[in-house]
């Protein structure tokens, strides 16, 4: 276990405000159906999130054990993440559009299927967590345990910053706006974009 615990509890953490379909639907299940259904709502998101982990790791676990491939990674990493944020830039004026799922106030299950819908459906998840994964593949790759608890972290930072945003979303209402919107999509997408050439610099640097 030889990465820094710090790091997938910043993943986690930023990833948790990543803007999409995923981030105000979160927040409107939490001001108009209360806290118990947005938590329902989060656990299908995350179960979305998990499977895509997933998915991205037996996808490329081969790269990570190859050490000779280790710079290469963290270029291809950087430059999706990137392109992520290059992508959220300039689409952080559009309004999101929502998958509509049937449910009632209180059947949770819907809720829960609800938001896998969106996330399941939305490639640029996809693309981020490949991102993710082909970054921490170099201290996670050979050793599937040493994985499991990186993203462990990541996902369990990633639902108790849900979980704050849950508990204070209807006193964020009253910031919730078309310019507050534009401007946190900005903030992020910028973030992206500086951390993915920060990881590029650094694989071109290490070769």
């Amino acid at each position: 276990m030889d990465f820094n615990y710090l790091t997938p509890i910043s993943v986690g953490f930023f990833t948790a405000f990543i803007m999409g379909p995923v981030f105000w639907v979160l927040l409107e299940t939490s001001i108009t159906k209360g806290l118990r259904a947005a938590v329902a709502f989060d656990i299908g998101v995350i179960l979305a999130d998990v499977l895509f982990i997933l998915a991205t790791y037996y996808g490329s676990v081969k790269l990570f054990l190859s050490e000779s491939n280790k710079e290469g990674l963290f270029v291809l990493g950087g430059t999706i993440i990137l392109l992520f944020g290059v992508y959220s830039w300039l689409t952080r004026k559009k309004e999101e559009e929502k998958i509509e799922v049937t449910e009632s106030k209180h059947n949770y299950i819907g809720l829960a299927a609800k938001g896998f819908a969106i996330n399941i459906f939305n490639v640029g998840v996809l693309i981020f967590w490949g991102g993710v994964t082909i970054v921490a593949g170099p201290s996670t790759g050979k050793d599937p345990l040493s994985f499991v608890l990186f993203f462990s972290i990541v996902i369990l930072a990633y639902f108790i910053t849900d979980l704050g945003k849950i508990v204070i979303a209807k006193q964020l209402k009253v910031f919730i706006n078309g310019k507050t919107i534009v401007f946190v999509k900005s903030l992020l997408a910028l973030i992206l974009v500086i951390s993915g050439i920060v990881l590029i610099i650094g694989g071109l640097q290490a070769d």
